[in-house]
């Protein structure tokens, strides 16, 4: 008797081998991106050379090889885990490129051209991006499309992610940020596939389309993991906006090692690195957590903590306005407001819950209406009959079973 698998078939210990390898791969890239961008003698070169921003892309890279191991190894039927951990050695390999060749020129280690060959390897961070946004959402969450013709469009994607990366190989530029590298395949014509980059943002749209249209055609279960999914990618696109706003707020982009330089580059990255995250969680857990409590308490807390901290800036300083002409110490006015925005928290928060269940969560809100007023109601019944009857329509209304019955038992008094 032989344990040899069938043929066309990759054993266990193979496809094991083979997971633990891609996630090995991908840490010991990661960790030389990190020990190279460390070890660069010069930080003038953007928020890249910072320790935050270097240890953000080892969370990145953590959490699309780790998660995509996790999956691999509990759903191997699941291409799902083997696509995250192909994207997080793409990201890992793009990076470790990008931070070898700065170190390499800045310190005279490599040559001007072998920097630049070491900067054509960065493009694969590029196809890691292009295949998170062509082919996750049109195999979430079971990894296969929604039907045939989106097979093929899946099909045709790939394709224009395989051109966009030959197309960047091709063109005839000075590598970003390393004055005097240029790219060693940049041909003349070049930039005439520049086309193709419009067709694979198409193909973001088009796949977002088809995972919205699988949401609608879900079963419940189905929807909750979509839920999750969706939470990690729109916490993603907000992060990704408010970085761009503060980027182009502060004029960083011409001063990337100022404040918000710094900071908005590893915010892009550990927002990224929640799309992973909530992946994982909606393939991996069998009982999902509430997704819409989630959601809830993000919404509460988030308006409580934004409407908050605009009081607290405010009240400083219009405190320090008034105040100016009695004393030149801002403490009192700070003291103040802390104060102010302590005894306005419970309130606050009580407020915006109530704003957010009615608009967001009706359901929920009517529910709580429901039963506040036939709480109040029962007080005052006293007939049986009445009271059954208002207690059936009651659980009727807030929980919507399909069949509702009550019983009463019999009580015996004696004297």
């Amino acid at each position: 008797m032989t344990d040899k698998a069938p043929q066309g078939v990759v054993s266990p210990r193979a496809r094991l081998g083979l997971l633990v390898s891609l996630t090995a791969a991908s840490g010991v890239l990661a960790l030389t991106g990190i020990v190279a961008g460390i070890a660069r003698p010069d930080d003038s070169l953007g928020p890249g050379s910072n320790v935050l921003s270097l240890l953000s892309w080892g969370v990145l890279v953590g959490a699309f090889s780790g998660v995509g191991g996790l999956i691999a190894r509990r759903r191997s039927e699941n291409p799902i885990g083997w696509l995250l951990s192909l994207i997080g050695l793409l990201e890992a390999l793009g990076f470790a490129a990008g931070a070898i060749g700065s170190w390499g020129i800045e310190t005279g280690a490599l040559s001007a051209r072998a920097a630049g060959w070491v900067e054509v390897v960065a493009v694969a961070g590029v196809l890691a991006v292009a295949l998170t946004g062509t082919q996750l959402p049109l195999l979430l969450p079971d990894g296969h499309p929604l039907s045939p013709r989106w097979r093929t469009f899946s099909r045709l994607s790939v394709g224009l992610v395989v051109v966009a990366g030959v197309a960047t190989l091709l063109q005839p530029k000075t590598v970003d940020e390393l004055p005097g590298v240029a790219n060693p395949l940049g041909v003349e014509g070049g930039d005439a596939f520049g086309a193709v980059f419009f067709l694979v943002i198409l193909s973001f749209f088009g796949a977002v389309a088809s995972l919205v249209l699988r949401y609608r055609r879900a079963r419940s279960h189905d929807r909750v993991q979509l839920r999750w999914i969706g939470l990690g990618g729109v916490a993603f696109l907000i992060t990704f906006v408010l970085a761009l706003i503060l980027i182009a707020v502060t004029d960083s982009a011409n001063d990337p090692n100022s404040l918000a330089g710094l900071v908005a580059e590893p915010l892009f990255q550990l927002a990224f690195a929640a799309l992973p995250m909530s992946i994982g969680i909606a393939i991996l857990r069998h009982r999902l957590y509430d997704i819409d409590v989630v959601i809830n308490r993000t919404l509460v807390y988030g308006a409580l903590t934004a409407t908050l901290a605009g009081v607290y800036l405010g009240s400083v300083l219009l405190l320090q306005l008034v105040l100016s002409g009695l004393t030149k110490d801002s403490s009192l006015a700070i003291a103040a407001s802390t104060l102010g925005v302590a005894a306005l928290f419970r309130p606050a928060r009580t407020r915006i819950q109530e704003v957010v269940d009615r608009r967001f969560f009706r359901r929920k809100y009517d529910a709580q209406r429901t039963l506040e007023r036939f709480g109040a109601h029962l007080r005052d019944q006293v007939s049986l009959d009445s009271l059954s009857a208002e207690l059936q329509a009651v659980v009727g209304q807030t929980m919507q079973p399909k069949h509702v019955s009550l019983w009463l038992r019999n009580a015996d008094r004696t004297s």
